[in-house]
């Protein structure tokens, strides 16, 4: 009995031993083993300094991935399990989207983003590009329905609802040859037509309280001819009505509007701007030469009118030039043209007028500065002449209604002319094109209603060229209005 429990006890210290010899064995094992593997996985082989930087055995799943052309170009060390790179997208990404298929097209990354701008970056180069500045959809739809508008398309409407804008008895300012309701006309209906734009979403009324804050303490400056003096004349009408005490409108030097004298410059006092008309028939200088044993007038295409040195330092030049160009004597250019001292035997009218152009567009790019001063030009304005011209029996006094919708309102050369030397100038000028338009009004001009009765020596000589005021040079100054409020 004794032999036999001393074999039980020493059996059971076997056990108890190998046991534990297994036990030892094991965590021998696993600490050996688990130390190679944090040794393999050590970060030595593949740092990055950039944390947003992972290494993948997978697809990217970021869609701003790097492509085929960038890859190839990372150093020949590393390792050939690097199958795809990608940085994690940033947190704000409102305005990379703007640019994503910009960048998958050029295998670029966006790597930065400022509050201005997007960083674009590839491993040779970096290109900034700027952002577009944040517009509400609504003002970018106004924006473009200005920009999209032509107003020179459209039809006139009869609107006597709102037109005319002022009248004879509302306005001081109408010299006779425009006061055609003054002078007896009796058909006023020529008052009330609107021009109405096609497709164009513009105001249609001028608002001469904001026009008149547009021009507050600037200088609004009409150069030209007669016909320029007639929009001149519109514009003083329809800024008076926005005006509440007359007598702070007033002509500079005491001069009473009539067709002798030929500048002028009335003050709004409350707004303190001045809105100013300078006549000059063709811009160059009017002069006289001596052509064999007499002087004759002569027209100098290569110098400015003697008044241009006072159009200098205005906020708003509106000029114009055409209607003195059909006369016989620049129509024939028969010993007329001048240039230094050479007087042209003979010249045509269209190279004079494009060589006076250019003489005044040189002036424009010398004297006027664009960033204080807007430049328009007004085009040829047509005459409705029927059976003759001014001077040999031409009348369109039968004429109470705009020609309709048939009509084809034609182009002149001029305004093409006028185009043409407008592209070649550095300083910015707004062409007002008021010719197509006002083709259809024959309905709107003097005829014998250009003077007082008493005053007219014949019925024959009717004024076709000219318009009645209120009439169609308040749509000319509509346009101005339209391109100064765009721009304003």
């Amino acid at each position: 009995m004794e032999r036999q429990r001393s074999f039980s006890v020493k059996s059971t210290r076997v056990v108890l031993a190998f046991i534990i010899t297994t036990i030892s064995s094991a965590i021998v094992f696993f600490t050996f083993f688990s130390a190679s593997l944090i040794k393999s996985n050590s970060p030595d082989l593949y740092s990055t300094t950039d944390s947003n930087f992972h290494i993948s055995d997978l697809s990217p799943k970021s869609s701003l991935s790097v492509s085929d052309n960038l890859n190839s170009s990372v150093s020949p060390q590393a390792s050939p399990i690097l199958t795809s790179t990608h940085f994690n997208s940033p947190e704000n990404t409102s305005k990379v989207s703007v640019f994503e298929q910009k960048i998958r097209g050029e295998g670029l990354v966006v790597k930065e983003e400022e509050e201005d701008k997007v960083i674009i970056a590839n491993l040779t180069s970096i290109k900034v590009i700027e952002l577009p500045s944040n517009i509400g959809e609504e003002e970018k739809t106004k924006k473009r329905s200005i920009e999209e508008c032509d107003v020179t398309k459209g039809k006139w409407v009869y609107d006597s609802d709102y037109y005319p804008l002022y009248t004879n008895a509302s306005c001081p300012f109408i010299d006779e040859g425009f006061g055609c309701q003054t002078n007896g006309r009796l058909d006023l209906n020529y008052m009330n037509w609107r021009w109405d734009p096609q497709d164009c979403d513009a105001p249609s009324r001028f608002n001469a309280t904001k026009m008149l804050e547009m021009i507050r303490g600037k200088r609004l400056v009409f150069v030209g001819d007669s016909i320029n003096r007639n929009q001149w004349e519109s514009m003083l009408c329809l800024l008076f009505q926005a005006v509440k005490d007359p007598k702070k409108v007033y002509e500079t030097h005491n001069r009473r509007i009539t067709k002798e004298k030929g500048n002028y410059s009335f003050r709004f006092l409350d707004y303190k701007c001045t809105v100013e008309f300078y006549v000059t028939h063709f811009l160059v200088r009017e002069g006289r030469a001596r052509i064999g044993k007499k002087r004759k007038e002569t027209l100098r295409i290569d110098a400015m009118d003697r008044s241009s040195s006072r159009w200098k330092g205005a906020n708003i030049l509106v000029f114009n030039t055409a209607h003195w160009w059909s006369h016989y004597k620049t129509k024939s250019g028969v010993n007329y043209y001048q240039e230094g001292d050479q007087i042209h035997p003979k010249l045509d009218v269209s190279t004079a007028f494009k060589k006076a152009l250019q003489t005044w567009s040189s002036w424009v790019d010398k004297n006027v500065d664009p960033k204080k001063t807007r430049v328009f030009f007004r085009s040829a304005a047509p005459s409705h002449f029927s059976g003759g011209e001014w001077n040999s029996g031409g009348h369109c006094r039968e004429a109470n209604m705009p020609l309709n919708q048939t009509f084809k309102p034609s182009y002149s050369s001029k305004n093409s002319i006028v185009e043409e030397v407008l592209k070649q100038m550095r300083t910015p000028v707004t062409l007002l094109n008021v010719s197509g338009l006002s083709q259809y009004r024959i309905d709107a001009h003097p005829s014998i209603y250009g003077t007082k009765p008493e005053n007219r020596r014949s019925k024959a000589v009717q004024d076709c060229s000219h318009w009645c005021l209120p009439g169609v040079p308040d749509t000319w100054n509509h346009f101005l209005y339209l391109h100064l409020l765009h721009k304003r």
